[in-house]
């Protein structure tokens, strides 16, 4: 299930858009009063002074996390840039259009009484895969604020369809939490191993007595218990050098202390002109608005 504050950072690139000042100004229109218009002014300062830190966090977080590349990139909170890729055959298909993608986005909304109302809408959280030429990394896209150039809407009769999709090779600016897992990151711990090896060998008596009962007494002696023990050693240092052979498998995912997660198709350069802008237009609108509340409570 998600919770308020992951929704709110996944929806904050659509809420920035979302008019929520145009909306106080028309219920101020509507209210007609001043004191209607005090706290709607009043909630647009507050809105845009929110918008505002946001904005400047997010535009922050581009510009001072360094990019690394996949085959060096320390763990923990990094900014990569790759190639898009399926994580696995077959590919993930776009919910309305039924196209490939690595990700999509959808709403449905129907027109009733001349306003429209969302019928259905989701989001994929499938993994893919991102190459930047030194490795590759599995995206866990759930929780994360997207960003995509790719928007698709249409019309048919009295619904409309969008849907929002990252596609294969798209070029992808990554913001989150870098994990390696492995050989290298994993501890081997080899006497535990080897006890639960043998554990599960005494599990089935006859078949231990058939390797490792020499003189056939019917139980082992000391001596063929440090055979079985010896044994037991060869299969954990096999199962061992087996497991070091694995190649490393890297993933990004949302970072566990609440930092941006950021995955986009947009140039690091025009998300940092647009979350600027942004924060431009919200210092405006609450400069403006705090400016008419003083007028307008003393005036």
């Amino acid at each position: 299930m998600t919770m308020p504050g992951q929704w709110l950072r996944r929806e904050y690139a659509r809420l920035l858009t979302s008019g929520a000042q145009l909306l106080l100004v028309i219920v101020g229109v509507r209210l007609d009063s001043r004191g209607g218009w005090l706290a709607c002014l009043a909630g647009i300062a507050l809105v845009s002074l929110f918008a505002w830190l946001s904005a400047l966090y997010r535009l922050r977080a581009i510009r001072d996390t360094p990019t690394s590349k996949i085959a060096s990139a320390a763990q923990g909170y990094v900014e990569l840039v790759g190639s898009g890729g399926p994580f696995c055959d077959p590919p993930l298909f776009s919910q309305l259009r039924g196209l490939p993608c690595l990700w999509c986005r959808y709403r449905v909304e129907e027109r009733t009484q001349g306003e429209w109302k969302t019928v259905d809408h989701g989001e994929t959280t499938t993994s893919f895969m991102l190459r930047d030429g030194t490795g590759e990394c599995a995206i866990d896209p759930e929780n994360a604020e997207i960003i995509t150039r790719h928007c698709d809407q249409w019309h048919d009769d009295n619904k409309r369809y969008t849907e929002w999709s990252l596609l294969t090779h798209d070029v992808l600016h990554v913001i989150g939490q870098f994990q390696t897992h492995g050989a290298s990151t994993l501890a081997f711990d080899t006497r535990a191993e080897m006890s639960a090896l043998l554990a599960q060998w005494k599990t089935d008596m006859p078949a231990l007595l058939a390797r490792f009962d020499l003189n056939q007494d019917g139980q082992l002696d000391m001596n063929e218990w440090e055979l079985a023990r010896a044994a037991a050693r060869r299969e954990v240092d096999k199962m061992r050098m087996a497991l070091q052979t694995q190649p490393d498998f890297h993933t990004v995912s949302q970072p566990s202390d609440g930092q941006l997660f950021l995955i986009s198709n947009l140039s690091q350069d025009r998300l940092s002109r647009r979350y600027l802008v942004w924060a431009w237009i919200h210092v405006l609108i609450l400069a403006v608005s705090f400016g008419a509340l003083v007028w307008g409570h003393f005036f």
